[in-house]
């Protein structure tokens, strides 16, 4: 996985890999991506994908077709949109983050959430790290923006996205 190889993480069962990367290649075919790439990775139960639609509009575009056409998405999980990918490092991931939380309005609130696996880093010093270098306030409960920080081993996403713009099968389904 180089960095620039994923635009979207995918979750699934343990084992069903295989056959959620085969639907998630055909939701992007039917959203209008002609060759998305779609790829297992050494964690059980996540994928990452590369599409050249845009990530945050696919999650609201999976939520809609999850009420009209329920039927399409039987294994795939959850799905996460990532605007940038950087080595596992606290440091390139504090700045990537703060760069991209430029986006919030001076007078909204976030909250840095981390997601991850096959690291030694805590969250406790992602979060640190993060949320020291964005000079916004600080909700917990009900922010306005998400900070997410989705470390998969040797790679990190990062995006800066609304509370309901991650893609939830429970949730929809």
């Amino acid at each position: 996985m180089s960095p620039d190889r994923f635009n979207l993480i995918v979750t699934t069962l343990r084992g069903m890999e295989p056959v959620s990367a085969s639907e998630f290649i055909d939701i992007l075919n039917r959203m209008g991506d002609p060759s998305p790439k779609v790829e297992q990775t050494k964690i059980s139960g996540i994928l990452t994908a590369k599409t050249s639609l845009n990530p945050v509009e696919i999650v609201e575009r999976l939520k809609n077709m999850v009420e009209k056409e329920p039927w399409l998405i039987r294994n795939i999980q959850r799905v996460i949109p990532v605007e940038e990918v950087v080595e596992t490092n606290l440091e390139k991931i504090a700045e990537v983050a703060s760069r991209l939380a430029q986006i919030i309005p001076e007078d909204h609130t976030f909250r840095v959430t981390v997601e991850k696996r096959h690291t030694q880093l805590s969250s406790k010093d992602i979060i640190e790290a993060v949320a020291a270098k964005i000079n916004r306030k600080v909700n917990l409960e009900r922010p306005d923006w998400v900070v997410l920080v989705e470390v998969l081993g040797g790679l990190t996403g990062i995006s800066v996205i609304k509370p309901d713009q991650i893609f939830s099968a429970s949730k929809h389904g």
